[in-house]
Parts: structure tokens; C-alpha cells; sequence
């Protein structure tokens, strides 16, 4: 992404895009940002030099914390989403913080800004009975149909559902990645670290039940990737996510979660299991405990309801 991808109809100066350059550099090669976030930061900071260029800005320097109040200010006016603005907040302090340290700006006019707290939702997920049933559901669809399609697609839901991986992890694992002794993977995640996360005995099964048939879709492009499409390429993502949901509409009365649901799930059962919250960051791979306790408040509302419906004096 260029400075020119994101300058509104009014083009930014010579010093408002050198600065947008750089940070993309820094975001890349630097930090190891995701093409994911850095579309998100770079975008947040487009809109902000759209802003000051329309004020008349053209150094960076001149960028006052008045400007990013004015641009945070339209930018709730216009109905962004709670969670929106506090990550456009954060990406502008972000780069105020780095062109400070590397001497593009005297002061950093983000440094005033305060951070609004977004409140937390508890994720919509499903019970213990409902994830059963949609397994068993796939299983037998696999039993009954033929061809490689519904062994993969079994393969696919048992391993997120094990596992908790995000769906781009499930589609960028390669054979040498499952370690059968250890009944575990190695996981490439976000920023490009490495984890290892344990995998139940059904998932491990259907694998093997997948990988026995891969050969029916391998092709030129099929490399090591455990899971493929039918041209033969590594699974796409979107792919994944329609197998999900497919899989979770074929069983009545269950939410329509897609993958990151079962992720959702995953750790809710973990929780529920008697599973310490370190031990479910490290599975899901979360860099803060924060993120991970969300799940907490979906244990603590089950075990709400399950109190008021069964105890006699609840």
C-alpha cells in the first residue's frame, strides 16, 4: 500500500507522505506487522492526513493535538463503532510515538490524547452438546458421501474445534507441522510466531482420515499444505469459512458462528473443563492475558444459568 492508495481528493505534501512511507517500512520491517493490520493503521493515518491537508497542514510538525481531537471527533460523528475508534486511536498514538523517537516531530501530539475504553462483549458461542452435535453430524456425512470433499471437511472442523487455531493458521499448516507422537501442531500465527498447541485423539483421526485421500487433489501447487482444494492449491480461507458455516446450519437451532466461533468455543469448554487461563492464552496464542479472560464471563454466565435452573433455592 502507497501513500496514493489512501490521499483523499486533496493530494498530501511531500512531507505528510514521506512520513506515511516510512511508517509503512517500519510497520513492515520492523515490528512484523501482519499485511492485515498494516492495512488498518495505514488506513487510520490516511484519514488523518486527509484531515490536516484539508486544514491547510502540510508539515508534520505542524500536526497540533487539537488536529487529532477534530479528526477523532468526525470520525465518532460520522457512527463508527466503539471498538473502531479506540483501534484509530491507538493507531495514531502508534505512529506519533515512532515519528517522535525518530526525530520526524519535536512533540508528540497523540501523547495528550486519553484512550477510551471499549466495553467488552462476551462472544456469542455454542454449548458442549451443540459442538457434539455438529460433529457427529459432519461424521456422519462423511460416512455416507463419497469422494475426498467430506473427509476434508470433517478433517477441517474436527481441527478447529480441537484446537482453537484461527482459520488463516488451519489453512497455512504444512504435513511436517503435525506431530503425530506428541499428538500436537506447530502453529505459525500473528506476527509470525511460532506455537505449539495439543490436539485431541478425534481430530488426530481425522486427519489421518484426510490425509489418506489428499493424494486424490494433489497437483503441481499442492506443495506440503495439509489441507487443499480441489484444484489442488492450499485451502483458501474463505473456503474454510464456508465449511463452517455449512457444517453448523445443517444442525437445527445452532448459531451460525462460523470458525472463529468454534475458536470461542473451543476455549470456553477449556475454561469450563477446569483449564487454567495461562494455559488457554498460550493455545489460542494471545499476546495479552486481557484478551483471553473474555472467556471467563462466557464460563460465568453458564454456570449462572445452569445454577438458577437447577438449585432449589436459586
Amino acid at each position: 500500500m502507497t501513500a496514493g492508495d489512501v490521499a483523499g481528493a486533496q493530494p498530501w505534501s511531500d512531507d505528510l507522505r514521506d512520513a506515511y512511507e516510512q511508517f509503512d517500512r517500519h510497520l513492515a520491517l520492523e515490528r512484523g506487522r501482519s499485511a492485515h493490520t498494516r492495512r488498518a493503521y495505514l488506513g487510520d493515518l490516511g484519514s488523518l492526513f486527509d484531515e490536516v491537508t484539508r486544514a491547510g497542514v502540510t508539515r508534520l510538525g505542524d500536526v497540533a493535538t487539537a488536529d487529532l481531537r477534530v479528526w477523532l471527533a468526525d470520525q465518532q460523528a460520522s457512527g463508527r463503532a466503539p471498538a473502531t475508534l479506540q483501534r484509530r486511536g491507538a493507531a495514531i498514538r502508534v505512529f506519533w510515538r515512532w515519528a517522535h523517537r525518530t526525530g520526524l516531530v519535536e512533540h508528540d501530539p497523540a501523547a495528550a490524547l486519553k484512550s477510551g475504553r471499549v466495553p467488552r462483549r462476551v462472544p456469542p458461542t455454542l454449548t458442549q452438546g451443540a459442538a457434539a452435535d455438529v460433529m457427529s453430524a459432519v461424521d456422519a456425512g462423511a460416512v455416507a458421501a463419497d469422494g475426498p470433499r467430506p473427509v476434508r471437511d470433517m478433517a477441517i472442523l474436527e481441527v478447529l474445534y480441537a484446537t482453537g487455531i484461527r482459520v488463516s493458521e488451519l489453512c497455512g499448516l504444512d504435513t511436517g507441522d503435525i506431530d503425530w507422537e506428541r499428538q500436537s501442531l506447530r502453529v505459525l500465527g500473528k506476527g509470525d510466531k511460532q506455537r505449539v498447541v495439543p490436539v485431541g485423539v478425534p481430530a488426530l483421526s481425522a486427519l489421518r482420515a484426510w490425509l489418506a485421500v489428499r493424494a486424490d487433489w494433489v497437483g503441481p501447487e499442492s506443495g506440503q499444505a495439509v489441507f487443499l482444494g480441489e484444484r489442488g492449491r492450499r485451502l483458501d480461507p474463505r473456503v474454510a469459512r464456508r465449511v463452517v458455516h455449512a457444517a453448523l446450519g445443517a444442525v437445527p437451532g445452532t448459531p451460525d458462528l462460523g470458525p472463529h466461533g468454534l475458536r470461542h468455543a473451543m476455549a470456553t469448554h477449556l475454561l469450563e473443563g477446569g483449564a487454567d487461563l495461562r494455559t488457554v492464552q498460550e493455545i489460542l496464542g494471545h499476546a495479552s492475558l486481557a484478551t483471553t479472560q473474555i472467556y471467563t464471563h462466557v464460563s460465568d454466565e453458564r454456570l449462572r444459568a445452569a445454577f438458577a435452573q437447577a438449585h432449589p433455592r436459586a
